[in-house]
């Protein structure tokens, strides 16, 4: 996949998701082969031709300009993050980058000294593909403790938290709302994707979870774009029972990024993570809050 087909392919996709009357466009009753918008509807929201959004959609225009792209991206309704990946994709488009093997993601010694330091917090360390690199022992029993805790350690083994979300039923039950975790994988996949059109490694995990998961397969096709650097989830966790966690993503530019899992002061939720802390120290299963025992 280019960053020419991504761009058409977005254009596209967002143009399709808009209704005549989402931006006030008279339809006169008439009935519409296809959903949403036209190419020429479109092009006289964004005021360019017809024919050059055509071109552009098609990928038979070699570059766009970057007052013609915020054009586009206020008559297609994009926010901040889609207007920026709507622009990643127009310049993998100008500067289409040769197919070259990815380089190896590695866990830096400070990036090592961090996670040490966050032994109370669970935390994990992801590459751009979501690759799980490292993590520390609540961060491993909070999101895969059903896993090997020395997994990450191996590339071969190494879990991906894409496959973990789509394919995995223990990840699937982790989460209460699953669908908007898993918007979020796909919407965070997404901006990688266009950030790194040349990454063939990630191709190839879209066409395995697309070609396993018609879930994963749907979302994808949606082009839905979505930056989570912080959002709440509750978890069910099979130990501890209920929780709700903060999930804030650390970052300071390319490379890995230190995922911490949060929870608010005296709060339920803190009681569990301290529970499932005890339960690691001293190797126990406890029962989660509230649950029966038989007699």
């Amino acid at each position: 996949m280019t960053g020419k087909t991504q761009l058409g392919d977005f254009l596209q996709a967002r143009r399709s998701q808009l209704r005549p009357e989402d931006v006030g466009m008279p339809t006169y009753g008439e009935r519409r082969r296809v959903p949403g918008l036209r190419r020429e509807e479109l092009a006289l929201l964004a005021g360019v031709s017809a024919s050059y959004y055509t071109r552009l959609e098609q990928g038979r225009s070699p570059s766009a300009s970057a007052e013609v792209l915020d054009a586009l991206a206020v008559a297609l309704r994009l926010d901040e993050s889609e207007r920026r990946h709507l622009h990643e994709l127009a310049r993998a488009n100008r500067h289409r980058p040769r197919d070259r093997r990815p380089a190896p993601e590695r866990v830096t010694e400070a990036t090592g000294q961090l996670l040490d330091v966050l032994a109370d917090v669970p935390a994990i360390v992801l590459g751009r593909r979501s690759d799980v690199l490292a993590w520390n022992r609540l961060g491993h029993a909070l999101f895969a403790g059903h896993l090997d805790f020395d997994a990450p350690e191996t590339p071969a083994r190494r879990p991906n938290m894409a496959r973990l979300v789509f394919l995995d039923s223990h990840t699937r039950e982790l989460y209460a709302d699953w669908p908007a975790k898993a918007r979020a994988v796909v919407g965070n996949l997404r901006l990688v994707a266009g950030q790194h059109p040349d990454d063939t490694a990630l191709y190839a995990l879209v066409g395995e979870l697309s070609a396993k998961s018609a879930e994963f397969a749907s979302q994808w096709a949606d082009h839905r774009i979505k930056a989570c650097a912080i959002a709440p989830y509750e978890m069910r966790h099979p130990l501890v029972g209920a929780l709700t966690v903060l999930q804030q993503t650390l970052s300071s530019g390319p490379g890995p990024a230190v995922v911490v899992a949060t929870t608010e002061a005296d709060s339920p939720s803190r009681a569990a993570l301290t529970l499932l802390g005890q339960a690691i120290d001293h190797h126990t299963v406890p029962a989660p809050p509230n649950s029966r025992v038989p007699v």
